[in-house]
């Protein structure tokens, strides 16, 4: 089982909250999913903070009431697909004095095995452009560094580790990443760096649109293989610390 469920929000007044509010929201949001978090090497809930258009300083966030904000939260594994499916939140969100009011959820429900037949396992005709959104900052490891630039090969290798770890169906390790680095290209990108203050600390992402190419001589599967990838990432999320709302990726049509 797979899920994204996405809650519209609303904010009666101003709020300001620190910027590195997403830590206690995600935290209040597991003890009402009955998980815990941190203890899972490859994290099973995605989670996208609260995003729109709000005010950032230094230190503080502000919310405006004539705004509208989303809430997601992705399951990779049955676990937490079911935890976040039977979540009930009222009417609204209180945490760190605020109170955000809940105005619709929408889900969007399906399974791996759902995802593999109708991308890959029914042969549909590749699809060789994508189009990727990144609405909060995204980064990946380097060794002990990171980086905050949307590498192909890095974007892929990351949501095919979630893919293997999670799905019943294993699709390749080293040597796909090697074939899809040859394969696809990096053709536009409107790109912006992020600093994503977290509870000590800060990482630097990029936000922005990202468009991709699959070359026309690519395997057909092959290049199925990388749009399951690329459609798998509006659950996973691309990069690192997608439990605390980075790496949160729109697919564009």
């Amino acid at each position: 089982m797979l899920i994204n469920s996405t809650f519209t929000l609303t904010v009666p007044t101003s709020i300001i909250l620190p910027r590195p509010y997403g830590l206690e929201l995600i935290k209040q949001l597991h003890q009402k999913l009955n998980l815990e978090i941190g203890t899972e090497n490859i994290p099973s809930v995605s989670y996208s903070g609260i995003t729109g258009d709000y005010l950032t300083s230094r230190d503080f966030i502000t919310f405006h009431p004539e705004e509208f904000y989303q809430l997601s939260l992705s399951g990779l594994n049955e676990t937490s697909a079911k935890a976040i499916s039977h979540l009930q939140l009222g009417d609204s969100l209180e945490f760190l004095g605020a109170k955000f009011n809940i105005i619709n959820r929408e889900d969007e429900i399906t399974s791996y095995e759902e995802l593999y037949t109708a991308l890959v396992g029914n042969e549909p005709e590749p699809i060789r452009n994508y189009h990727l959104q990144f609405i909060t900052p995204t980064a990946f490891s380097q060794g002990n560094s990171k980086l905050c630039l949307p590498v192909p090969t890095l974007m892929f290798h990351s949501w095919l580790e979630k893919w293997n770890n999670f799905a019943p169906v294993y699709l390749g390790g080293d040597e796909l990443i090697a074939y899809l680095n040859n394969a696809i290209l990096l053709k536009y990108h409107k790109i912006q760096t992020r600093t994503y203050q977290l509870h000590k600390g800060f990482v630097n992402g990029f936000i922005g649109d990202v468009r991709l190419q699959v070359f026309q001589r690519a395997d057909p599967l092959l290049a199925n293989v990388a749009n399951l990838l690329v459609q798998y990432a509006r659950f996973a999320g691309t990069g690192i610390k997608t439990r605390l709302g980075m790496g949160q990726t729109i697919i564009k049509n």
